[in-house]
């Protein structure tokens, strides 16, 4: 499974981006898609995930409420629609295919399957 993801940038306090997951190789329907990021000098962090074709969806406490995870299995690509940005979401996103544990907070990656990172940067 390959993964690109894309969409990140530089965006002011309060702004809003969303950042695609294209996924080639193998059907993405069978896996179920998420989101984590990586900060300079921080534990990478789960932000969301998304279950296969139930809509089932898990997303961390601090960014519940400001983040939507979706997916569209028959163009093979996840979103991540981040609003209301703040200087602590700066990070790398990197989209992944996960282990079902992901829905109740436990992030392990499935075979190396992720991107290869995107920027975001929020500026105050």
């Amino acid at each position: 499974l390959d993964l690109v993801d894309s969409g990140g940038g530089l965006v002011q306090s309060g702004g809003s981006l969303r950042l695609s997951c294209a996924a080639s190789g193998y059907p993405m329907e069978n896996y179920i898609m998420g989101w984590f990021r990586q900060a300079p000098g921080k534990k990478r962090e789960g932000v969301s995930c998304i279950g296969k074709s139930d809509g089932t969806t898990y997303y961390a406490d601090s960014v519940k409420g400001r983040f939507s995870i979706s997916r569209d299995n028959a163009n093979s690509t996840a979103y991540l629609q981040m609003n209301s940005l703040k200087p602590e979401d700066t990070a790398v996103y990197f989209c992944a295919a996960v282990y079902s544990g992901c829905l109740t907070g436990r992030f392990t990656v499935i075979n190396d399957y992720q991107g290869q990172g995107t920027q975001v940067t929020v500026s105050s």
